[in-house]
């Protein structure tokens, strides 16, 4: 996957020009934007294999800009690199279209794996449609669209990413620790509640408006997607 674009915008010229150049030397190809306003016109103008963004820029902040990306490109990914470490900071970076965040400092080498495991599933889903099923539940991987009963639910990409996780581990527990791992990519965090808010946003999208329960509490083990079929 060598020979990808990616679009960083980051307003602290040292640290956009040393990323650019570790990038640069692991074969992408890297636009850089130190402000917001810049890096939405690059994004519009160009094609991006992914996107690499501070939260505090100028002219355009780095939610403002993702939800702006995300009305454009439902599909590519992207990473949010910021100082901004509270939960609270990274829902709000979640729920704005973020696929992954970074906190900083940060070590090159995390941000290389976790870039290349999110370009690797973003491939994996350019194959052949790809349908997953449980209970009244189908997931289509290609198009990102999950119907309930045929009704249709609106996911963010992360919200998506753990309904899959679930969905694939139908009717087995699996823990916290397990979706950090699978989901976020990250060692699992004893100190920080967002997986249970994410468990909590896809419960309310997924059992509005129907009598049946899909995703199940574990006490002191995890959660629970039971398959009625």
């Amino acid at each position: 996957m060598d020979g990808l674009n990616i679009l960083l915008v980051e307003d602290e010229k040292k640290i956009a020009d040393t990323l650019a150049q570790g990038l640069s030397e692991h074969q992408y190809n890297v636009s850089v934007a130190y402000d917001g306003v810049i890096g939405k016109k690059l994004f519009d103008s160009q094609n991006y294999d992914l996107v690499i963004l501070d939260i505090n820029l100028p002219g355009m902040n780095g939610y403002e800009l993702c939800k702006a990306i995300r009305l454009k490109n439902e599909r590519v990914p992207i990473i949010m690199l910021t100082a901004l470490s509270t939960t609270d900071d990274k829902i709000e970076g979640f729920e704005a279209g973020a696929d992954d965040y970074i906190v900083k400092p940060f070590d090159f080498k995390e941000l290389l794996v976790r870039l290349k495991a999110l370009l690797k599933r973003l491939h994996q889903t350019n194959l052949p449609v790809n349908v997953l099923k449980a209970s009244d539940v189908v997931m289509n991987l290609d198009s990102k669209e999950v119907t309930r009963a045929g009704k249709l639910i609106h996911l963010t990409a992360k919200e998506f990413q753990l309904l899959e996780y679930f969905v694939k581990n139908k009717n087995k527990v699996v823990s916290r620790a397990d979706i950090a791992l699978n989901v976020w990519d990250i060692d699992f965090d004893t100190k920080t509640n967002v997986i249970d808010v994410y468990v909590n946003f896809l419960r309310k999208k997924l059992e509005k408006d129907f009598d049946s329960k899909l995703i199940h509490t574990q006490v002191g083990m995890g959660y629970i997607l039971k398959d009625s079929n």
